[in-house]
């Protein structure tokens, strides 16, 4: 069996690739609604999904950006809902101002609670995390309870995050809970529908951060 084929790519050379990937994400979409602060977020989480339905969907907080950045400036730690979301940031841009990204769901005392109370270990993380990243950004992209769990946290005044990036997937849930979390009258950014994910909301953090370590 011949695996042979004659297609070549463009390029092979990462910086191009990406800024040729920008390029044809700016031709497709076409007019959009977004500031210029947010079209480099909604960009990024283009470039991730090649997704343009799940682009438009994104909708930011008026100062969501703003807010992001002054938190990563400030050095305050970012908390994610799962591993994926910790492993796909880009943490020594974090680092560099103090930062890291913090993972409590898989903690022992997180799922003994979690077991305990015979509900989810995401839920009991949130209430853990709230204790150590006080105005600092929770990036959710897999669990829509953790992400619930911490929008009933800050209605009762017990968690002041400086910005909440909440794009959970699935079909339980999801949507519902970015519907929650857009009618908070706090910093954040998030999606219409069940769309989302790990990968979304890395790209999304990342963004921050690189518009953070812009000088």
């Amino acid at each position: 069996m011949d695996f042979r084929t004659d297609f070549k790519p463009i390029t092979v050379q990462p910086q191009m690739i990406e800024g040729r990937s920008f390029e044809m994400i700016t031709e497709e979409l076409g007019e959009h609604h977004f500031t210029e602060e947010q079209y480099p977020i909604v960009q990024r989480i283009i470039h991730a999904s090649a997704d343009f339905e799940l682009g438009r969907s994104v909708l930011f907080h008026p100062d969501a950006v703003r807010a992001g950045v002054a938190a990563i400036r400030s050095g305050k730690q970012v908390v994610a809902d799962v591993q994926m979301v910790q492993v796909g940031t880009n943490k020594p841009r974090l680092q560099k101002f103090g930062s890291d990204v913090h993972v409590y769901i898989s903690d022992e005392d997180v799922m003994e609670e979690a077991k305990r109370l015979d509900t989810t270990r995401a839920i009991i993380s949130m209430r853990k995390a709230i204790q150590h990243a006080e105005g600092g950004i929770f990036a959710i992209g897999n669990a829509p309870t953790a992400l619930l769990e911490l929008i009933r946290l800050i209605k009762e005044g017990e968690a002041k995050p400086g910005l909440v990036i909440g794009m959970p997937v699935g079909f339980v849930s999801a949507a519902e809970s970015k519907e929650e979390l857009a009618k908070l009258d706090i910093p954040f950014i998030t999606n219409i529908g069940r769309k989302g994910g790990s990968t979304v909301t890395v790209a999304a953090l990342n963004a921050i951060s690189i518009l953070a370590d812009q000088v």
